[in-house]
């Protein structure tokens, strides 16, 4: 034994320990649903954890430089309840009686933004694991930036308590390769160990060697005995003290641990104890039986005191960076604005198009010259791409790339992982400081979809550049096309999807993003080069927009609708039919969901509901449609997958040409569709 542990309050961290399984396997049968196993076996390593390590202060849980905590195993959210309660965060004991009802800030999995002291949504397996490097990767980046000689201003740990299946998902792979590639040193993840899954034994569906996997990542491992106060806090003080190399402590737990009947079984997993074993655990640890959710005194008065404490130590952070903006005013400065979360004020002065009308560009080439604007302005962007960084454009001229000896570069190497990508850029937007981006092929949006939904429900200005957005992708064949993810986005709440028409639309859905503060933003871009449009696209911004409008009186005869590469082939169709003596409007719809966020009379003064001939075109699903058309309109798109040739051949094979547009939009004037 060390004397770094030998001290330990071995009494009070039990007693504590034992407070919270109570608390667990009572909100659990209170509401007669939930997971009490996982709180009960990890609550010694939970306890040990924020009691003699963890540096954050309940009263102010926003602290730039507190050590992050990620409960990647969201399903014991019990676990974390307790513990916010116990030290001290705006988190009532009545809350915790409400676990997983209506309205209460103890829902059955982490929710950001609901619950203070709750750093990141959890519940989907693998996905806080993936944020916890994120969040140690901007660490890293900001210390490397901020701090000065006796200046550790940005200097923290972030801590994750991972289930094992967090780690049977794929997204552990990614995230743990690239970990350890990069040397993430201030990231200590604890694993509970205690082979039980939902179906029984994990043995049934695992056999690896997990430390020996994450060893070959680069981790530093070790295993501890979970239920041993002084084993455990051992390693995490080996943990802290592996600088170069992210750390993984497998602690061996009994799932249910206390529970007479339920220790050790998959029934203790995912469903309550039952009224009489809750009894008798209570009994079995020393607990009185006829009180509910009892708190003893003395652990109370502990936890609340050690969260004083983390107001002293905010206290003197605070004088620190009070010393810093002395003697470093610009950083300093630089830092608040950073942790802010708002752009710079002149970010925008060179977000411009200088090409003249008429002139081609792919929406992703034209998304790389804003991207070369805007970075030099945005110290703070950071992106990278999931090993498609000439396909994507996403590296801005002159841009360092971070590596795992040197963090000051801007442009992030992910390799082949989407998924993993896409976890680690929340993470990086859930520490704060960062503003990131990630690109890949929008037929990988498919690999990294879980994240993006994440990012949407944690109100995350991530943005997600996606190229290659249709079957004119061309030649790679319908592997690579997209054809229903435009849709499978477009069903996300709180995504926005941006698909531009042209280079100044994409200037704009920059901007848009960027502007963004409370919902991720994805751009869908193309690979084959579009004319830039001759009309003004400033109403781009509004997300639909009248482009085109033929000349006459009163309203058009009809309404044509497209996104992206399709908005040319309907300007083309207005105008062959106003040859032949037919009104055509052309709106663009980059954004849907800017669109219906704009008032009712702006809406409507786009697509005035009295004009019901309609034809929508959009290379891909045709399925949501139907809203902007009605019922009497008719959508040109894509209910099958792509195939192998040059894009040109197969926009005229699949009949998304302006032939087709205006042949639709006779048939639907023939039959008297219009006001």
């Amino acid at each position: 034994m060390s004397a770094l542990t030998e001290h330990l309050p071995l009494p009070l961290l039990r007693r504590a320990a034992d407070t919270i399984r109570v608390l667990a396997a009572e909100a659990v049968q209170k509401a007669n649903s939930g997971h009490p196993g996982m709180p009960m076996g990890m609550a010694d390593v939970a306890i040990v954890l924020w009691t003699q390590f963890l540096r954050h202060n309940p009263a102010d849980p926003g602290w730039w430089n507190r050590d992050r905590f990620v409960l990647s195993a969201g399903h014991g959210s019990m676990l974390l309840y307790a513990l916010l309660h116990l030290s001290g965060y705006d988190l009532p004991l009545s809350e915790l009686q409400r676990f997983r009802q209506w309205g209460s800030k103890t829902p059955g999995h982490p929710e950001y933004g609901l619950t203070p002291g709750v750093e990141t949504t959890t519940g989907p397996l693998g996905q806080g694991i993936g944020n916890a490097v994120g969040m140690a990767m901007a660490e890293r980046w900001l210390a490397t930036h901020f701090n000065r000689p006796g200046f550790p201003i940005i200097d923290h740990y972030t801590y994750v308590i991972a289930s094992d299946g967090d780690l049977m998902e794929g997204i552990s792979h990614e995230i743990g390769a690239l970990a350890g590639h990069l040397r993430l040193g201030k990231l200590i993840v604890l694993y509970d160990d205690n082979g039980i899954s939902i179906d029984g034994p994990t043995s049934l569906a695992w056999s690896e060697d997990v430390l020996a996997r994450f060893t070959a990542y680069g981790w530093h491992t070790q295993r501890v005995d979970g239920h041993d106060p002084q084993a455990i806090a051992e390693a995490i003080r080996n943990a802290q003290a592996e600088a170069t190399r992210p750390s993984l402590i497998a602690c061996r737990t009994h799932i249910g641990y206390g529970s007479p009947n339920r220790q050790d079984s998959p029934k203790a997993h995912g469903e309550p104890l039952g009224v009489e074993e809750v009894r008798l655990t209570k009994e079995r640890l020393g607990w009185p039986t006829e009180v509910e959710f009892f708190i003893p005194d003395e652990v109370r008065e502990w936890m609340r005191s050690l969260g004083a404490q983390g107001a002293a130590r905010q206290a003197e952070w605070e004088a620190m960076f009070a010393r810093y903006a002395e003697a470093y005013p610009q950083e300093a400065a630089a830092l608040r604005q950073a942790m802010s979360g708002e752009l710079p004020a002149d970010w925008d002065a060179d977000l411009k198009f200088n090409r003249a009308a008429g002139q081609a560009l792919a929406t992703r080439a034209a998304s790389g010259q804003v991207l070369n604007a805007i970075a030099p302005r945005l110290p703070t962007l950071i992106g990278g791409s999931a090993d498609l960084t000439p396909s994507n454009n996403t590296r801005p001229q002159g841009v360092a790339a971070i590596t795992p000896q040197d963090f000051s570069g801007r442009y992030i190497h992910f390799g082949v992982r989407e998924h993993g990508m896409g976890a680690i850029l929340n993470g990086i937007s859930l520490h704060g400081g960062l503003r990131p981006y990630g690109g890949t092929f929008l037929v990988f949006s498919d690999y990294m979809r879980p994240a993006i939904r994440m990012a949407a429900l944690m109100h995350l200005p991530v943005i997600f550049v996606f190229t290659h957005d249709s079957i004119g992708v061309g030649e790679d064949g319908p592997t690579h096309q997209p054809i229903e993810h435009l849709t499978a986005l477009r069903a996300i709440p709180n995504l926005y999807v941006f698909r531009p028409a042209d280079a100044n639309e994409t200037v704009i859905a920059w901007r848009v993003a960027l502007e963004r503060r409370h919902g991720p933003t994805a751009l869908i871009l193309t690979r084959q080069a579009l004319p830039v449009l001759e009309q003004s696209t400033e109403g781009a911004a509004r997300g639909a927009y009248i482009l085109l409008e033929a000349p006459g009186e009163g309203d058009p005869q009809v309404i044509l609708m497209a996104s992206g590469s399709e908005v040319h082939v309907a300007v083309a169709a207005a105008q062959a039919l106003l040859a032949e003596g037919v009104r055509a409007r052309v709106v663009s719809m980059p954004c849907w969901e800017l669109f219906e966020a704009q008032p009712l009379a702006y809406r409507q003064q786009v697509l005035p509901p009295q004009i019901r001939a309609r034809v929508a075109i959009e290379a891909g699903a045709t399925l949501a449609w139907g809203r902007y058309v009605g019922l009497d309109g008719v959508v040109i798109g894509l209910d099958r997958f792509g195939a192998s040739a040059p894009a040109k051949v197969l926009f005229e094979q699949f009949g998304l040409t302006a032939e087709a547009v205006v042949t639709a939009a006779r048939k639907l004037l023939a039959e008297r569709v219009h006001p």
